[in-house]
């Protein structure tokens, strides 16, 4: 019996290290992140939600609210299972998050409300009223403590560099001078999460960067500045304990190989060049193996990313490591007919889809001795 109630709680993983690891077994967690690609309720609330109630651009109602709730639930309760076949993601971060009401209501969905999923989520100043979240099994994480770190940029952007002001800064007292003068562009907060995974400490770093709206290039230094930021909070994440194990996930709106990701974050292509204080990016080597998590104009790219600390890279598996990452996009998540065909399945005139991007997720792995 006892056997079998340990079998239960964990899943058990046989010879993934090679033929002199049959005898050896693993806990298996999967991480995912998933755009959820304009989860609003249908209640007039003080931000930019006019397009999504019933009387809105989307006519969007409590009919099909409940719907791309459903649907989102069930991509969420089946991702990694192939690799981890009795559990869903212990953490999931997500974006384009109206509120925690749409949280609440999501995780009580039938998909997974059984799996007791917590919520940490802040209100971002974001002009669209959207937010990042992390949404965590409460069996096995557990929160120590969550802030959410404000991207100042402006629309000056050069201008504004030399008072450019990130996470571990004080806030100033001409804080709302500087916005003023600099012309502030409203944006998503980066979320991050500290925690203990089955008793050891992880830090999560969930993001939303600046959209690329008025053009790719015009754009990027925005994008820059949240690389550089997201890079900065890991600098005194270090500084506290030079052994912590940090995830670096969200939509980046950028892809693997753009600034903001290889100098903005450093982030490695191969483990063999990432250094201690490195950043390893998993996804880049899907992508130039011809992966998507989106398509713009019948191009594919991976804006939806999951980065890992040098110390979750390491080879001794006594302690959670990284095992392999996967972009989650089975048949149903597809669409299969018109001028979109291959495209995710998102949300149209006549159906409610999933999202406007396929989920990204990474294996954890820890020996059971």
């Amino acid at each position: 019996m006892r056997i079998r109630k340990f079998i239960a709680v964990f899943f058990v993983l046989f010879a993934i290290l090679g033929a002199n690891a049959q005898a050896k077994k693993y806990i298996v967690h999967t991480v995912a992140f998933y755009n959820f690609e304009n989860l609003f309720d249908t209640i007039n609330e003080a931000n930019n939600d006019e397009e999504w109630l019933p009387n809105g651009a989307q006519n969007w109602t409590s009919e099909k609210y409940k719907q791309k709730l459903h649907n989102l639930a069930k991509v969420l309760s089946e991702i990694g299972t192939t690799e981890n076949p009795n559990n869903s993601p212990v953490l999931i971060g997500g974006a384009e998050i109206e509120n925690r009401i749409v949280l609440e209501d999501l995780v009580k969905e039938p998909a997974l409300i059984g799996k007791d999923y917590g919520i940490v989520h802040f209100d971002s100043p974001d002009k669209r009223g959207i937010d990042v979240a992390l949404l965590y099994q409460k069996k096995h994480f557990r929160p120590t403590s969550f802030k959410n770190i404000p991207l100042l940029i402006y629309k000056n952007q050069l201008n504004a560099k030399a008072k450019e002001k990130n996470a571990s800064d004080d806030a100033s007292d001409d804080k709302s001078e500087i916005d003023k003068n600099l012309d502030r562009v409203y944006t998503r907060d980066i979320l991050l999460v500290t925690g203990f995974l089955d008793g050891e400490e992880v830090n999560v770093m969930v993001n939303h960067w600046p959209s690329r709206s008025g053009g790719e290039k015009k754009s990027s230094p925005f994008r820059e500045a949240a690389g550089r930021l997201g890079r900065k909070v890991m600098d005194s994440i270090y500084k506290v304990n030079p052994n912590s194990k940090i995830i670096i996930m969200g939509d980046l709106n950028d892809g693997t190989y753009n600034k903001s990701v290889k100098e903005g974050i450093g982030a490695k292509r191969k483990k063999e060049d990432v250094k201690q204080f490195g950043v390893y990016n998993p996804f880049e080597e899907m992508f130039y193996k011809g992966n998507a998590t989106l398509f713009y104009r019948d191009a594919g790219d991976i804006f939806d990313q999951i980065m890992v600390s040098e110390t979750l890279i390491q080879k001794d598996t006594s302690s959670f490591r990284y095992w392999k990452a996967g972009i989650y996009n089975k048949p149903y998540m597809i669409t299969t007919v018109g001028q979109y065909k291959g495209y995710p399945l998102r949300h149209g005139a006549t159906e409610i889809g999933y999202s406007d991007h396929f989920p990204a997720f990474i294996y954890l792995i820890k020996e059971v001795k």
